[in-house]
């Protein structure tokens, strides 16, 4: 499937070239597709200074197609913290081409279980996780909201192969 150039593919750390105008573009895209409360918007430069994490972006066409922000918490799991693609991107495998990656990064520190949260009600997300093998744990009642549940899901690495 790897038909997304993985140059297309890039890391986001303040040492990088139009960090400030790929940041500004991130941010555009986290505030269409995510909702006020869930959005991390005003926090994407903190995130970007901790040392336990990253963030992938796929640059198409001279803009950022997507991004996938990641974590690991401890020394045996990694969190997928955000994964969003402009909706014009989107059934391209620009999302598969990001998690592909986070999860490639995740390994070679060693982290054994992968987590995420999804909105049940996002199909297409679901489904991306469980191509990869992520499993649901379970449902997480009023996750997002009042009016919105959660899966979470996970992969064990160690199984995975």
């Amino acid at each position: 499937m790897d038909m997304i150039a993985e140059g297309a593919i890039s890391e986001l750390n303040k040492n990088s070239t139009n960090y400030s105008k790929i940041l500004e573009e991130i941010v555009r895209i986290e505030k269409k597709i995510f909702p006020k409360h869930e959005s991390l918007s005003r926090s994407f430069d903190q995130e970007l200074s901790k040392k336990n994490g990253g963030l992938l972006f796929a640059y198409v066409n001279g803009e950022v197609a997507g991004y996938v922000m990641y974590s690991w918490p401890s020394s045996l799991c990694g969190v997928i913290t955000k994964l969003a693609v402009k909706e014009k991107y989107r059934r391209q495998g620009y999302g598969e081409a990001m998690l592909r990656k986070a999860m490639l990064k995740c390994q070679s520190r060693n982290i054994l279980r992968l987590s995420l949260h999804v909105d049940p009600l996002r199909t297409p997300a679901v489904n991306l996780y469980k191509k990869f093998g992520f499993k649901i744990d379970s449902l997480v009642a009023k996750y997002y909201s009042a009016d919105r549940d959660a899966y979470r899901m996970y992969l064990d690495f160690s199984t995975s192969n």
